[in-house]
C-alpha cells in the first residue's frame, strides 16, 4: 500500500491522490456510521428522523446524546452505538493520519540514509 523504505519519496500528485483516497474512506465510514446510528435511533428510540440523525452525529463525534432513551432496546442500542462510535472515531483518525505519518517517517528515513552515505 505504501512505498517501501528503499523506494523514493512519492511525488506530490500521487501523495495528494493517496490522501484523497484516505479522506474518501473516512467519509464512507462517517456516512455508514451515521446511517446505522440514525436507523437505530429511529427504530429503537422511536425518534423522528432529524432527531435520530442528531443523536447519531452527537454520539459519533463524542459530544453525547441529545435525547434520553426510555426503552430497554433503545438503551441497549445507545450503549453499543456509543462503544462502536469510539472505535470508529479512532479508526477514522488512523485512516486519515496514516499517509501523513508514513510520508513524514519515510522522509526522515531517506534523510538518515543520505546523511549516512555522506558520512562514508
Amino acid at each position: 500500500m505504501f512505498e517501501k523504505k528503499h523506494e523514493p519519496l512519492l511525488d506530490r500528485t500521487a501523495f495528494a491522490l493517496r490522501l484523497g483516497r484516505s479522506c474518501g474512506v473516512t467519509l464512507l465510514i462517517v456516512a455508514t456510521s451515521l446511517a446505522v446510528g440514525s436507523l437505530g435511533y429511529r427504530y429503537f428510540g422511536q425518534l423522528d428522523w432529524i432527531d435520530a440523525l442528531l443523536n447519531a452525529a452527537m454520539i459519533l463525534t463524542g459530544m453525547g446524546p441529545v435525547n434520553a432513551m426510555t426503552s430497554i432496546e433503545g438503551k441497549l442500542f445507545a450503549t453499543f452505538y456509543a462503544l462502536y462510535s469510539g472505535v470508529a472515531f479512532l479508526s477514522m483518525m488512523a485512516v486519515i493520519l496514516a499517509p501523513l505519518i508514513h510520508r513524514l517517517l519515510h522522509k526522515f528515513h531517506l534523510d538518515a540514509q543520505d546523511d549516512a552515505s555522506d558520512a562514508q
